[in-house]
């Protein structure tokens, strides 16, 4: 039962944008991770084949309690693995259904006409070449070191400091071991798409995080300042936990929620390794989180990232970038709103940040739009970030404040991010910046390609 438990909380955590395929594989805590790798890499394979099967077999509706990512890693063990070896209740389920299961792969089949499962698997699509062009994004952690120092690092480690890029393009023109500081996120490295870490002491000792770039942004948009009470609202794998925390220097309290007790470990052991403190871990889920309780009364930030589609994820394999169907957008948009609603119901809130890992309208604009409509006056959109290239759709006047991320502009996972602020009479207009990315000075400004960073004071003593 292990194994399925631990590959579904890594489809789940791909589908809320926490990370790529291999990082959080390395921090499931499973003990066998090429046992793990394999599966859940194949799973996505096969995902939008086991999507239909799941739909047109209607294996979630009979089996209310069986949560849908663990649903698609049985049904891919059942029928296209190797039958389903492990499991104990779980595999029990499973074969309760396996008939029904058969004769719809069966008939999937004959309506393409073909003999074979991998003849049910589209070809390598856009989405897919996309993925392969996608940088590897390193994130510093700055509670344990400074990004000058791992810089220094790295190229003691026969890498090449090219600077702070200039442009997207730049980004798209790393190969080999050359590596560039981000030019929109001050504390993030730019690698090669194939450049591979999980075995870098940098990495072991928690001094860098692998986090794609369109992850990092909510956190640093969200930009609480030293001593603030905050809330990740949706924390697992903790990724973004351990982000806030850097820019809070430690100094503060993060609430993070999560409903799954194995995601809750995972972000305990992470959070621990990396040099979290000052945050309080619940398994709980956050709708169930009372606003009044006195626990809450300073919290002035809130990150929600809700569960969604995890259609903007593009470490998967072939056929797996299909549009959910219309009733499984709508149930998750739904929820979305729910948590969105919730989330400002939270007395003190000045300021929270909506992210998705989705490329849906429904799950994005839509429901930002009818939660802003709800409070009224509330509560307005932020034009966070105005040299972000690309905008929301213009599903609603005032979209254009929302960003969007998509590998083709901006070389990163598919996302949306909305700042909402609380509204005060007479207030000055919100600064379009967080405070963490004023505070940042950016190491290796008005360097040549190749040259020393400047350097700056350093926070903590760098693993040798």
């Amino acid at each position: 039962m292990a194994l399925y438990s631990a590959a579904a909380a890594v489809l789940a955590g791909l589908e809320r944008g926490e990370g790529g395929l291999k990082s959080l594989v390395y921090n499931s805590g499973f003990p066998h991770v090429r046992q793990l790798y394999a599966l859940v890499s194949e799973t996505l394979r096969y995902a939008s084949v086991l999507e239909k099967l799941l739909d047109e077999a209607a294996l979630l509706q009979a089996e209310k309690k069986l949560e849908p990512q663990l649903a698609k890693v049985l049904v891919y063990d059942l029928l296209f693995g190797k039958g389903l070896k492990c499991g104990g209740r779980w595999k029990a389920l499973a074969r309760r259904h396996r008939a029904r299961l058969e004769a719809e792969l069966a008939r999937m089949k004959v309506r393409h006409k073909v003999s074979r499962n991998e003849d049910l698997l589209a070809p390598e699509t856009a989405v897919s070449a996309a993925a392969a062009q996608v940088p590897r994004y390193v994130r510093v952690n700055t509670l344990k070191t400074c990004v000058d120092d791992v810089i220094d690092f790295f190229k003691r480690q026969g890498y090449a400091y090219l600077g702070k890029a200039a442009s997207v393009e730049e980004l798209k023109a790393l190969s080999g071991k050359k590596f560039l500081l981000d030019l929109h996120l001050p504390e993030l490295l730019v690698f090669p798409s194939q450049t591979d870490f999980h075995d870098n002491l940098l990495y072991t000792s928690g001094h860098i995080i692998l986090q794609d770039k369109a992850s990092c942004l909510p956190a640093f948009l969200l930009g609480p300042v030293a001593g603030s009470h905050v809330i990740d609202a949706c924390a697992a794998p903790g990724n973004k936990t351990s982000q806030l925390a850097a820019i809070l220097k430690n100094k503060g309290q993060i609430f993070a929620f999560d409903v799954d007790p194995k995601r809750v470990a995972t972000m305990n052991t992470l959070l621990t390794r990396v040099g979290v403190t000052g945050c309080q871990l619940a398994q709980q889920d956050f709708l169930t989180v009372d606003p009044r309780d006195p626990k809450y009364s300073r919290v002035t930030h809130i990150l929600l990232d809700p569960s969604c589609s995890g259609s903007g994820i593009v470490t998967r394999g072939p056929g797996e970038e299909v549009v959910s169907s219309a009733e499984r957008l709508q149930a998750l948009a739904g929820f979305q709103r729910r948590v969105l609603n919730h989330a400002l119901s939270f007395p003190a809130l000045q300021r929270l940040v909506y992210s998705t890992c989705s490329l849906h309208q429904e799950e994005n604009e839509d429901v930002v739009q009818a939660v802003l409509q709800k409070w009224g006056s509330a509560f307005r959109l932020v034009t966070a970030f105005p040299s972000w290239p690309c905008r929301g759709l213009a599903a609603f006047s005032g979209a254009e404040s929302c960003l969007r991320a998509s590998p083709a502009e901006t070389l990163t996972h598919g996302f949306f991010v909305a700042v909402l602020e609380r509204c005060k009479e007479g207030a000055a207009a919100p600064s379009l910046l967080p405070a963490a990315a004023k505070e940042s000075p950016q190491p290796g400004e008005g360097t040549e390609p190749g040259a020393t960073p400047k350097k700056r004071k350093k926070k903590k003593q760098l693993v040798k």
